[in-house]
C-alpha cells in the first residue's frame, strides 16, 4: 500500500498542498472544544470510560486535522481509527452500564457490531447519492435502537440517544451533501459535518455522564 498516495474527496481541495482545504482543517478545532467542555464536566465523577471517550474524541479532532491537512492513505487511517474507535468504546460502555451487563456479555455484545456493520453498510451503500456517507449511515440507526429499546428501562437515557441519533442524521446529510453542492458552494458542506459531529460526540458523552451519576451501576 502506498501510505503516501494523496486522496482527493473534498470539495473544498484544490491541489495538493498542505492548506488546500483549510475550512475542513481548521473545523476540526470543534473536536478539542467538545472534548474540553466535557474533560471539565467530568471532573471527579470517577467515570474512567468516560474520559477515556473524551481522550478519544480528541484524537478525532487531531487525526481529522490530518486527514484534511495531508490528504494521504496514512493520514485517512489517523482520521478514521479514532472514529471506529469511539464508537466501539461507547457501544461497550451501553452495554455494560445502560443494559448493566457483565463484562464478558457486554464484550460479546459489542463484537457484535462486526456483523451488524457488515450486513448494514452494504446496504445502505446500494442506496443513491449516499457514497462513502454509508460507512456511518448504521451508527445513527444503532444508537436510534437503543434508544427505542431502553425507553422502559431509562426514559431519560433513551430520549438523549435519540436527540444524538437526530444530530448524526443531520450531520451525515452535510457530509453527503459535500460533493453534488460543490458548484454552487465551492468550499463544500463537510465542515458542517465537523461542527455537528463535535457536537454530537460530545453530547453522547454527556448523556452516559448523566445515566452514570442518576442510575449509578456498576462500574468498570
Amino acid at each position: 500500500m502506498d501510505w503516501a498516495r494523496q486522496i482527493d474527496g473534498y470539495c473544498e481541495r484544490l491541489g495538493p498542498a498542505f492548506w488546500a482545504e483549510p475550512v475542513n482543517a481548521l473545523t476540526n478545532v470543534a473536536f478539542l472544544l467538545a472534548a474540553l467542555v466535557m474533560w471539565r464536566r467530568l471532573r471527579g465523577s470517577g467515570l474512567a470510560l468516560g474520559r477515556f471517550l473524551v481522550v478519544i474524541l480528541a484524537a478525532i479532532g487531531v487525526g481529522s486535522f490530518l486527514f484534511h491537512g495531508y490528504a494521504t492513505v496514512w493520514a485517512s487511517m489517523a482520521d478514521v481509527l479514532p472514529i471506529m474507535l469511539f464508537i466501539v468504546v461507547y457501544l461497550y460502555a451501553a452495554n455494560r452500564h445502560f443494559w448493566r451487563l457483565g463484562r464478558w456479555r457486554a464484550l460479546g455484545l459489542t463484537a457484535g457490531f462486526v456483523p451488524y456493520a457488515a450486513l448494514t453498510v452494504p446496504l445502505f451503500g446500494a442506496i443513491p447519492g449516499l457514497g462513502t456517507s454509508a460507512a456511518y449511515a448504521p451508527v445513527p440507526l444503532l444508537i436510534g435502537i437503543y434508544a427505542v429499546l431502553l425507553r422502559g428501562r431509562a426514559p431519560v437515557t433513551a430520549r438523549g440517544l435519540m436527540l444524538g441519533a437526530v444530530l448524526l442524521v443531520i450531520s451525515l446529510v452535510f457530509r453527503t451533501l459535500d460533493a453534488p453542492l460543490c458548484r454552487a458552494l465551492p468550499v463544500g458542506t463537510h465542515f458542517m459535518w465537523h461542527v455537528l459531529n463535535a457536537a454530537m460526540l460530545g453530547w453522547m458523552i454527556e448523556v452516559y455522564r448523566r445515566h452514570m451519576l442518576a442510575a449509578c451501576p456498576v462500574r468498570g
